[in-house]
This record gives structure tokens, C-alpha cells and sequence, in this order.
């Protein structure tokens, strides 16, 4: 009879002290180091940027933003093929990550990585310095139409979504001559606009916000659905009769072979950081969506938005 009081103390120790291992359990490694191909200033830059500092109390990480520019994110997604598969390295995924392989036949593709989670969906906006004479997207695009060759369109790199609505505008509009110019990231492009070298920038809510508030930028349209809540008295690309909508999504990526002890701490971790009400009230300020999947759910999308790029890109004649 006491063996067997002993026996049934001695499972609920373990069974205790189990419990208490793996509610406990901290992330394999102290330091992260998050890859972005932006520029300091863009879009995934701020991206990571915000989110770290609420993610390095919760995960008890240190985290470090690495800026690798260069081939649209070619040298990104190559230095993240070279990394470990240990959860010490991933790359904030956006849709240049697909497209980048599928425009300049790069040796690298989404294939070679691993789709771990996402966390955003982000609206997609054209703006224009405060005293720019167009006062909306049409006007600028009409102006474009109207002399060949003196419109000045900015996006980001070659291969980024902002190229492809740029290239979207040209094609719902018939202009044949506009002058595009790419830069590696929206903190660049941003500056050009504020110089008033170019008519107007493709980015987002995000990357503009703080020059919004200042007075200096001023929004001539969204590529959403419908009007953002944020900035109701914005019309959508469509409401202007340019048929375009597009939206930016925002995870992370590591390389292939990540151990499923990783992808578990990260696919809690993210609901979390979501939940935070002082990120929330950050996030929602820059209009971001909150679009958490799980690794099960974000590989296959990837996958899917890779076609439909590919798609995109045949029908306006980008690729072959």
C-alpha cells in the first residue's frame, strides 16, 4: 500500500514537473536575426522594426533587423538559403519574394525556402507630395496619357508589388510611354516624392504616416476593395475607374528544414503579438490587417499567390 502511495507521488512529480518543463520552455536561441532586402525607412523595415519591440519581452529574444539590399531581394533570399534551419535567421516575406525569381530568373526561389507563418495583409496606397497639382490618381495618370513620356511614376524594386500596380495602371489606362523609376525601398521612393521628382509613389499607409500627420504627403488613392477606415475620405483606385486592387501580404520565412519546435513558439507567438493592445493601436494607426496562418495555411497561399503572380505578370506582358 505505501509503494503504491509512493508510485502514484512519484507520477505526479513527473507528471508536475513535465508540465512545468514544457509551459516554461523558452526559445531555443537569445539572438534572432530577422532579414529584410528594405531599405531603412520602407515597408518591411518598419515592419519588423515595430514588431520586435513588443516581440523580444514576450519571446524573451534579442532580435536584430538586417538590411540585405541588393537584386530585389535576390541577395535577401540567398543569404537565407545559406543559413542555419535552426531558428536563428528568417526573411519578412512579401510578394517580392515570388516575384523576384519570376522576372529576373534568379538562382533562388520561394522552393527553396521554408513559408513559416504570416501576420498582415497591407493596403496598398498612391500619394503625392501636399502641393502637387494632382489632386487625385486619375489626374495624374490622365496627365500621363496625355504626354507620353513626362509622367514620373515611383515604386519600389523591379520585381515588387508596387511595380506590378504601376504596371496594372499603364495597362487599364493604354499609356504606353510613362517614366518608372524603382528603388530598393519606401524610404527612398518616399524622399523623391517629397522632392517633388516624381508625380506620385506606390507604397503604404506605413511607410507615409508619420510625413501624413507632418502635412507634407497627401494620399490620392487606395487599392483596396473598399475605402480604408483609417482614411475615409480617400477613394479606392476603382472608384476613379482605374480597375486595380491590390494587397501586400506580410510573414515570415525561414529556410528549409525548420525544426517543428520553432514553428510552434512562432505560431504562438504571433497570435500574441496580434493581441497586444498597444501594438494593436500601433498597427491599426498604419491601417495594417491583422491575417495570422499558420505554417499549414501560409505555405499553401504562397504557393497560390505565386501562380496568380505569374498569371499578373503574363497577362500585362511582363514574362513570357
Amino acid at each position: 500500500m505505501l509503494w503504491k502511495k509512493m508510485s502514484l507521488s512519484l507520477l505526479v512529480f513527473i507528471l508536475i514537473a513535465g508540465f512545468a518543463v514544457s509551459a516554461g520552455a523558452e526559445y531555443p536561441h537569445k539572438t534572432v536575426i530577422l532579414i529584410t532586402h528594405s531599405s531603412p525607412g520602407g515597408g518591411s523595415d518598419l515592419f519588423l522594426r515595430n514588431a520586435v519591440k513588443f516581440l523580444g519581452p514576450q519571446m524573451g529574444i534579442n532580435f536584430v533587423v538586417k538590411n540585405v539590399r541588393g537584386g530585389s531581394g535576390a541577395k535577401a533570399m540567398a543569404k537565407l538559403v545559406a543559413s542555419p534551419p535552426d531558428g536563428t535567421y528568417f526573411y519578412a516575406s512579401t510578394p517580392t519574394f515570388l516575384m523576384t525569381p519570376l522576372v529576373g530568373k534568379t538562382k533562388y526561389t520561394y522552393r527553396d525556402l521554408e513559408s513559416m507563418v504570416n501576420v498582415f495583409l497591407d493596403p496598398m496606397v498612391a500619394y503625392t507630395r501636399t502641393d502637387s497639382p494632382f489632386k487625385t490618381l486619375a489626374e495624374a495618370v490622365a496627365y500621363a496619357k496625355k504626354n507620353p513620356g513626362k509622367g514620373k511614376w515611383g515604386g519600389a524594386n523591379p520585381t515588387s508589388l508596387e511595380r506590378q500596380i504601376l504596371e496594372g495602371l499603364k495597362y487599364v489606362s493604354g499609356i504606353e510611354k510613362v517614366a518608372v523609376v524603382s528603388f530598393e525601398g519606401g524610404g527612398d521612393l518616399m524622399l523623391s516624392v517629397l522632392g517633388g521628382t516624381l508625380d506620385f509613389g506606390i507604397g503604404e499607409p506605413g511607410e507615409i504616416g508619420s510625413q501624413i500627420d507632418a502635412g507634407k504627403l497627401r494620399m490620392i488613392a487606395t487599392f483596396t476593395e473598399k475605402r480604408l477606415s483609417v482614411f475615409p475620405d480617400v477613394p479606392t483606385a476603382r472608384e476613379q475607374g482605374l480597375d486595380i486592387v491590390k494587397t501586400k501580404f506580410r510573414g515570415l520565412t525561414g529556410p528549409k528544414g525548420l525544426p517543428q519546435n520553432v514553428v510552434k513558439a512562432w505560431e504562438t507567438a504571433i497570435p500574441q503579438l496580434l493581441a497586444n493592445p498597444k501594438y494593436k493601436a500601433q498597427y491599426e494607426k498604419d491601417a495594417l490587417v491583422p491575417a495570422f496562418m499558420d505554417q499549414k495555411t501560409f505555405a499553401p497561399y504562397i504557393a497560390e499567390r505565386s501562380a496568380d503572380i505569374e498569371t499578373y505578370l503574363k497577362s500585362m506582358g511582363v514574362i513570357k
